[in-house]
């Protein structure tokens, strides 16, 4: 799949557009704790946390994107502590997962699977994945490349129309 559309997003809407979940999930818990899928997933549980007043943070570490354009193999680095789960119930029930993005699902379908009755919550999604989500903010077309303000640096943009001149 090709990524043709450009989606960059800012400091300012990221925090507004997670806080803007915060507003959709304060009455779908209480929750025992977040697992965040890393790295996306660490930002928007920062906020979703501090938002909720959830002290327990685990993080569950898979990699698909290897070259930030191209999903690949995915791998898990790192499951979620067991303790964690235990603590949340069966299948993680209590438990509120947090990413930036749902794109494919490939993702989180695995995370889905180590934590099926957990409530999955993610910034954007594409259609694709979104299934898979509980609760999510925007969605983006599938061919819609979304550049988070932690991979950016200030520059140029070209309009979206024509070629600047």
């Amino acid at each position: 799949m090709t990524q043709d559309k450009a989606f960059p997003v800012s400091w300012d809407q990221f925090h507004r557009d997670a806080r803007a979940l915060v507003w959709r999930l304060a009455d779908s818990g209480p929750f025992s704790a977040i697992v965040c899928i890393t790295r996306g997933g660490l930002v928007p549980a920062a906020i979703v946390s501090r938002e909720l007043e959830i002290r327990v943070i685990e993080t569950v570490c898979v990699a698909s994107y290897h070259d930030y354009r191209n999903q690949g193999d995915i791998a898990v680095l790192k499951p979620v502590a067991p303790e964690v789960v235990k603590a949340a119930g069966e299948g993680g029930k209590g438990i509120l997962l947090i990413d930036d993005l749902v794109d494919t699902g490939r993702t989180a379908s695995i995370v889905r699977d180590m934590l099926p009755k957990a409530h999955f919550a993610t910034v954007y999604a594409k259609p694709q994945g979104r299934p898979l989500v509980d609760t999510f903010i925007t969605e983006v077309s599938q061919d819609t490349w979304i550049y988070f303000p932690w991979d950016m640096g200030y520059s140029f943009q070209p309009p979206i129309v024509g070629n600047g001149e």
